[in-house]
Parts: C-alpha cells; structure tokens; sequence
C-alpha cells in the first residue's frame, strides 16, 4: 500500500525503536523522566530558547500557546488557512475564549503590513490584539514556507506594539530544509515555537512547546488542565531525539520526490491545476467534486491512498515511508490512468 495521505502516517525505523526500547524513563508528572527532559532541553537549545514543554500532539502546544498569550476577549491574528483556526476543533474560542482577525495572505502567509493595518486600535469597543500566530510551512497553501526576512519584518511589527508572535512549526523542519537557515534565528523573531516531531521527522507521536523559562511554567500548568500529564513518557521523547539526530537531513529526499509528483500530475488530462510544489505537501485541483472521488477511488483500487482536500481537490504528502520505487509504482498507474466521463444519467 502506497499512503500519500499525510506525513503523519509513518511509523518508527527499526532504529528508532531500538532507541525508544533502551531509553531511561520516569515519571514525567514528577519530573523524574530524564529522557523527556533530554528532549524538551535540546528542541530548546536547537531553536535558541530557554525551556521546552513535550506534548502529546501539535494541536496542544499550539493550544496551549494561544491560552498562555491570551485573556478572554483578546484577538488573535491569523491566516484563514491557518491549522489553528481550521483543523484545532474550535479551539481558540473553545479554550481561550478568544476571538480572530482573519488574514487573507498568500497561500496562507501573511506580510508585516497585514498584521499592522489588522491590530485594532486601543478602544474598548475592540477585542485587545495579543497574538499573532504564523505556521510554516502552510499545508493549505501547498507546503509554502516564509522567508526568513519576511518573519524578521513581521516580528518588528510585533515587537514595536508589545504583541506576541507564535509559530505552529508543524513542518519547520521542512522549511528549514529549503530556506537553509539556522534554527536559533527563530528563538529571536518568535514569542513560542511549536515543534511537531510526528510529520517528516516520523515519530509516532509527539510535539514539543519552546519558549522562556516563565512561559514554560505557565505552559506545564495549562497542559495540566488540558489533561496532557503523562507518566513514562521518555519512550516516544527517545524517538524525537533520534528524529532530530537522524531525520531532519533526509527531508530534502521527499521535497525532491513531491516535485517530480507535481510534475508527473500537471500532464494529467484530468488535473487543472497544481500548487507550486515547494516542499513535501502536493495539492492538484480537479473539475468536479465527482471526479475527485474517481480519482481517490481509482488509486485505492490500486492500493494508493491520497486524501480529498476540499470538493475539487486532492494533497499528496511524502514521507520517509515513500521511496523511489514506490513513486515509480505510482508514475505506472498514472501513465495507465483513465478517468471516465460522468455518466450521462
């Protein structure tokens, strides 16, 4: 089976779980599990922060981002294609009691001047603006990613107007890949950083919430309330240390695979369009809703999952579970591929 549904559908290497099997564990509740904060330290020190908070998933240290920087009424600034406000179950509203200033960037990426001409004045008819959240790279925008000067300039307007700035780095480590530049350069533009380890990096679960010692006391507090406690957890921290150990580098690999996918679909007689393929995160649109599900149907026939993405559209996402001879599995269904016309009933 070929699963290009996600990147979250990978499982450990055989060395990853060799390292999850040996690694010395506790009782993180207690503070006691020395892997876990083996883990925490050094996404921290990689991304020049000061502490780092593991969580069970991206959507709780985003979560608990968004609370720790937030009072109810407060505003949030955000793209519309953001995960926070999308794919987080309402969560802004729902644990922060917080409202959103939608911004309509570029494939989900905003600019400084959005964001300055977006926070509202101080009047009390107007939510209070503290929080302005980026992700990177944007999975509805195709896997597109900021450039370092374009988060440099939007962290001075932060900075200038006393608001901070959060990253959901679902797949930093993707736009890292591309961009060239240090991890440390976010701990200076950005307030919190979501680090995700369960995407290209493929551990089976897990992202880690860095930031100063102070928003990290708070965070252990309201990953307490969001019933994110956990015992010996050093098992999965173990994967994400050899993730970043061991992980990161090959990224490069499923970027170039996802670019001749990209290439291989737009001489599709069936696809009307691709995004640009920038990373790992392929998106192509189709004329109906109704041969998007031909499509999907067609490949599980021919064991290939793919995930509908909107009425008209399909994502493909690669992964470390995808190798060359797979994708030379899937360049032979396509080459065969013929979709049927609606019928005429």
């Amino acid at each position: 089976m070929i699963d290009l549904r996600s990147d979250t559908v990978t499982r450990p290497t055989p060395a990853m779980l060799e390292a999850m099997m040996q690694a010395a564990v506790g009782d993180d509740v207690y503070g006691e599990d020395p892997t876990v904060s083996a883990l925490e330290e050094k996404t921290a020190r990689l991304f020049g922060m000061e502490a780092g908070l593991f969580c069970p998933s991206g959507t709780m240290t985003n979560q608990i981002a968004i609370k720790a920087f937030t009072q109810p009424g407060d505003e949030v600034i955000c793209d519309r294609l953001s995960h926070i406000y999308n794919y987080e179950g309402g969560g802004i509203a729902f644990n922060s009691s917080a409202s959103v200033r939608l911004l309509h960037g570029d494939r989900g990426r905003f600019t400084a001047v959005d964001v300055q001409e977006n926070i509202n004045d101080d009047n009390i008819h107007y939510p209070r603006t503290t929080l302005v959240a980026l992700e990177n790279t944007v999975n509805k925008g195709g896997g597109c990613y900021y450039q370092p000067g374009q988060i440099e300039q939007i962290y001075q307007v932060c900075k200038a107007n006393g608001i901070a700035l959060h990253l959901d780095g679902a797949r930093i480590f993707n736009a890292l890949a591309e961009t060239g530049e240090d991890p440390a350069t976010y701990g200076r533009h950005f307030t919190s950083i979501s680090v995700c380890l369960s995407k290209g990096l493929g551990t089976p679960v897990g992202s880690v919430l860095v930031g100063s010692y102070a928003l990290i006391q708070k965070s252990k507090r309201l990953r307490k309330v969001f019933g994110g406690g956990w015992r010996q957890a050093g098992y999965l921290a173990a994967a994400g240390i050899y993730a970043l150990d061991h992980h990161v580098q090959r990224l490069k690999e499923d970027h170039r695979r996802a670019k001749i996918l990209g290439k291989m679909l737009l001489d599709q007689p069936f696809v009307t369009g691709v995004l640009p393929v920038e990373t790992n995160i392929v998106i192509f649109s189709l004329p109906s809703a109704e041969t998007t599900q031909r499509v999907l149907d067609h490949w599980r026939s021919r064991n290939i999952l793919a995930a509908a993405f909107g009425k008209n559209s399909i994502r493909l996402v690669t992964h470390l579970g995808f190798d060359n001879a797979q994708m030379d599995q899937f360049a032979d269904v396509l080459k065969k591929m013929k979709v049927p016309a609606p019928d005429a009933s």
